[in-house]
């Protein structure tokens, strides 16, 4: 015990002797201090399209490659964004201003484009694609002006300043494509304080570019590897003419400026690029509508509740031979196990498991621990958390089954750890032998794939059976009514108690308390922009698990109403309803907003959304399916039965 206490009092010590810092920085993102002359490495991150959804890598056209390519060790999130992070042959130091570079070795001899790679770069250009590089792990960004709808005489004064990710590969006039073979990059430092006799460090806290198109003709290189910029009015673009072999230059120039932003806030240029105050107003409008109906539904359901449960315990003291009716009526049968018992239990252990790990993901990325600067530590977080909250998923599953009545818990276990992953693993594999076939870097790896199957094997299988073999043992719930030897006859039901009236009338609540978030998500996936606001998400998640309860509960009541006791299936049915809304949504979404015309990129955002409203059903399903559920055992609890 003193050597442990020894050890902390250690700690402590260096810990009181490290240099006190302004900022709190995120573990792994520690700020880099340059030296004037220090090399700023560039990268290249990959080129992506919103037209056509499939990221390639950055050597898949034809730039100039530095002497040895050398690609970063990537984290499995990065593998599955089909991030190919790899270094680029621009030569850029701190605060060393280059008026204009040429970037493959041999000024004189310009690069040669084949027939075959004129036609790749026209098709990228047609396919709107962006070039996505960083320096110092910021992303590049294009400086969009505009003039915002004002008063003529405040137009003149001030323009909006929005930013775009990556750059424009091309552009296209008329039949004619042209490429971007100038880069003007514009690096912004912070100075460091420090103290008089030290040298100053910098630190970069933003990164622009301006691409240009400049012909041949008009870029007089030397044979230093300078070049002569254009008057701009007077240049002509390169064009690329993919019909024959093009002849041109790439070139670059770099402008170092100094900013006040700090190191800690540089991210915030990339952050603010959409509307916050839309949020805002949506957030509130949600959260005051659910409120609201939530409020009255539970009022009308608890006044109503204390009705019936105050006439059914008095029609008991009575003895009055009075028929009963309402749900009372179907006290024999309400716990009547279900069909399918174990495919119910394992799809309610999936739903427990993506719950928990959305639960944890929002919350950890709300404090700031998976910002868009650790790339992919979103999805690698996600990975593993689902992984390991198979535990969980496997308590939950097997305590449910055994409740059911259910005997075979291995195969129970099995079918938990394998039925919603083995439908999810299934389409991903079909959407990535599509994407294998375009050659895109979106394509997952064999030895990711690999690595997936052993950590869906070998972590969430045993995790998932651990749990259920410890729920199966636990006592199960306890009911509070015997169920009876005969099923009861169900009476013919009314149009509005059918399933799918059902779906739709419970979907709208909770759909409508975050469809404003929906957007933004879908920006986030389909459109490259990064998502980052994940307190409103907490906020939203926590409105969807109270409506998703109350509208179960409010169903389930009127289903036991009309004597329909056969619950248990259509709960979770009709809980998941809002899943029906996100799909409407979606396809709205690729309607009104993408600008998706081939067959393989429709495929890939039809295949993702599947995936996408199946985790939702499962997800909304399980939470309205465990609110009623617990709402069933409370009300035939207070109710006194012979």
């Amino acid at each position: 015990l003193s050597f442990l206490q020894e050890r902390l009092r250690y700690v402590l010590v260096l810990l009181l002797l490290l240099p006190g810092t302004d900022s709190f920085y995120v573990p792994g993102v520690a700020p880099i201090n340059f030296h004037r002359n220090d090399p700023v490495e560039i990268k290249a991150v990959k080129l992506t399209s919103s037209r056509t959804q499939l990221p390639y890598e950055y050597y898949s056209l034809p730039f100039c490659q530095p002497s040895q390519i050398t690609y970063k060790a990537e984290n499995l999130g990065e593998v599955l964004r089909g991030d190919r992070i790899v270094n680029t042959p621009f030569q850029v130091s701190m605060n060393v201003e280059k008026k204009c570079e040429v970037l493959c070795n041999f000024p004189n001899k310009p690069v040669v484009l084949t027939v075959e790679q004129s036609k790749l770069i026209a098709e990228r250009i047609r396919e709107d694609y962006y070039v996505h590089l960083i320096a110092d792990n910021l992303p590049v960004a294009t400086r969009l002006e505009f003039y915002s709808n004002r008063e003529e005489e405040e137009k003149k004064k001030e323009k909006d300043v929005q930013f775009e990710h990556g750059y424009r590969l091309g552009f296209m006039d008329g039949n004619k494509f042209y490429l971007h073979n100038h880069l003007s990059f514009i690096l912004y430092y912070h100075r460091e304080d420090v103290e008089e006799s030290q040298e100053h460090t910098y630190r970069v806290v933003r990164f622009e570019v301006i691409p240009q198109s400049i012909k041949l003709e008009d870029l007089k290189a030397d044979e230093k590897s300078m070049c002569t910029l254009p008057e701009a009015t007077g240049s002509a673009p390169q064009e690329i003419d993919p019909t024959k072999e093009n002849q041109l230059l790439f070139t670059y120039s770099v402008h170092w400026e100094e900013s006040d932003i700090k190191w800690a806030s540089r991210w915030d240029t990339y952050l603010t690029m959409s509307d916050v105050q839309i949020h805002w107003f949506s957030i509130i409008n949600s959260v005051v509508v659910v409120f609201f109906l939530s409020g009255i539904l539970s009022m009308i359901i608890i006044r109503t509740l204390r009705k019936d449960i105050a006439n059914y315990n008095k029609e008991d003291d009575i003895e009055d031979t009075m028929e009963e009716s309402g749900w009372k009526l179907v006290h024999g049968d309400v716990f009547r196990p279900p069909q399918y018992p174990m495919i119910l239990s394992s799809l309610l252990g999936s739903g427990i498991q993506l719950f928990c790990m959305i639960l944890i993901v929002i919350f950890v990325a709300m404090l700031g621990m998976l910002s868009p600067s650790s790339r992919g530590a979103l999805m690698t977080t996600a990975c593993f958390l689902f992984m390991f909250m198979g535990v969980f998923g496997g308590f939950f599953a097997g305590r449910l089954y055994r409740t059911l009545k259910g005997h075979r818990w291995k195969k129970g276990a099995f079918c938990t750890a394998t039925l919603y992953p083995g439908v999810v693993f299934g389409i991903c594999f079909v959407l990535n032998c599509f994407i294998w076939g375009k050659h895109s870097s979106g394509a997952v790896p064999f030895p990711t794939m690999v690595a997936l199957l052993c950590m869906w094997f070998g972590i969430s299988l045993p995790l998932v059976y651990l749990g259920y073999y410890f729920g199966f043992r636990k006592q199960p719930y306890d009911n509070p009514v015997r169920t009876n030897q005969i099923p009861r006859q169900i009476p013919e039901q009314r149009w509005y108690m059918n399933k799918f009236v059902g779906i739709l009338m419970a979907g709208i609540l909770p759909f409508g308390a975050m469809f404003i978030e929906l957007f933004f998500i879908f920006s986030a996936i389909w459109e490259n922009q990064f998502y980052y606001l994940f307190g409103f998400l907490f906020l939203v998640f926590i409105i969807l698990v109270v409506s998703c309860s109350q509208i179960s509960i409010v169903m389930v009541y009127f289903q036991l109403c009309a004597e329909d006791y056969r619950w248990w299936w259509r709960t979770f049915l009709v809980s998941g309803g809002s899943a029906f809304y996100v799909l409407i949504y979606a396809v709205f979404y690729f309607v009104n907003k993408l600008d998706i015309v081939e067959f393989i990129p429709s495929l890939l955002y039809f295949g993702y959304t599947a995936l996408m409203v199946l985790s939702f059903w499962l997800l909304t399903g399980t939470i309205g399916f465990y609110a009623a559920y617990m709402f069933v055992r409370k009300i035939y609890a207070a109710v006194k039965i012979d």
